[in-house]
């Protein structure tokens, strides 16, 4: 049965971030489901093969090169998408870097790379895309925000801020234009298995680090996003805005600490 309360069938949907990981996972999530989806990334094969790979014959997918540290390259394509599609119904932040070292040893540029990726472009985004959506009176903005949203960890300094800002930008996003047909929501996810965390989570203590302290005993997959996404996309939440969802096996719902209650 299809529940049209859950439909994003024929929603113009805009990925940015869209050609690995998570923004890969939720752009095909979207696609299976009957919307026209455009993927973007830097890298213009990952781009196009991405498209390519997650298109159907009944549907495929628009892949677009876009660097969202460029305000010219979000115009651009924000503009491409408007001339071929007509509108934009929901756009989707998740485009986003990390490196992880000690704070004292972080460089300027290594900010402004974080930064300009994770919440500046985000912003300049949101912003082109939002304008479109002002003059529709209608649109819905899904960002993808972080645990670090809740709480930093240690060693990713930039990367923590730039979450904790994407997760202020949604919450005063909704404040100003809800009024005004548009909501704006944030997924923060827990830690998920993607190419650029494989390599981390591979070393045992990593792994049962993990198990102790999530309490449904896993490490999060892209796919796991998928749900979420399209909860905030329909209009089975249509009187949800400003909300950060966290999608984190559990994480943050509190703390594991080791009591043994057989020897207490």
């Amino acid at each position: 049965m299809v529940d049209p309360l859950f439909s994003v069938a024929d929603q113009v949907v805009l990925v940015s971030g869209g050609s690995r990981g998570i923004g890969r996972a939720i752009a095909e999530g979207f696609a299976a489901r009957g919307a026209q989806v455009i993927v973007t990334g830097r890298n213009s094969t990952t781009v196009e093969q991405t498209a390519h790979e997650i298109s159907t014959p009944a549907n495929p997918v628009r892949g677009i090169v876009c660097d969202v540290s460029d305000k010219a390259a979000i115009n651009r394509l924000v503009a491409a998408v408007i001339k071929e599609y007509g509108r934009i119904d929901t756009l989707i932040n998740v485009a986003g870097v990390n490196r992880r070292m000690p704070t004292e040893q972080v460089t300027e540029a290594d900010y402004d790379y974080i930064l300009d990726i994770n919440l500046k472009g985000p912003f300049l985004t949101s912003i082109a895309v939002g304008k479109h959506m002002l003059e529709r009176g209608k649109g819905n903005q899904i960002n993808i925000s972080s645990l670090n949203n809740d709480r930093p960890l240690k060693g990713v300094t930039p990367y923590a801020m730039s979450k904790a800002g994407m997760g202020h930008m949604t919450r005063a996003l909704a404040l100003e234009w809800g009024s005004r047909g548009i909501r704006v929501n944030a997924i923060a996810p827990g830690f998920i298995i993607t190419d650029l965390t494989r390599k981390l989570w591979s070393h045992p203590h990593m792994q049962t680090w993990n198990d102790a302290n999530c309490p449904l005993k896993r490490l999060g997959e892209p796919k796991d996003m998928i749900g979420a996404a399209i909860f905030l996309a329909s209009e089975a939440s249509a009187f949800m805005t400003g909300q950060i969802v966290y999608v984190d096996g559990g994480f943050t719902a509190g703390l594991a600490w080791p009591i043994d209650f057989e020897k207490q």
